[in-house]
């Protein structure tokens, strides 16, 4: 079983750069605190460090 961790949007994506729009949105989320599990990869954990004010790490499986 592969490792996964469920992220939580915390943040409003308004008044915010285009870049970190697109980048909430490739991790599955558009509205305030909507969870997703997502694959425990480097490329999701770059792209939850990239917009640590917008999204939370709520736990983590596996």
């Amino acid at each position: 079983m592969a490792k996964t961790i469920v992220v939580k949007q915390i943040g409003p994506p308004i008044r915010r750069p285009a870049k970190q729009r697109a980048t909430l949105v490739g991790l599955g989320l558009n509205k305030m605190h909507k969870t997703r599990e997502l694959e425990d990869t480097p490329s999701v954990r770059g792209m939850v460090d990239s917009i640590p004010h917008l999204v939370q790490i709520i736990e983590e499986r596996g």
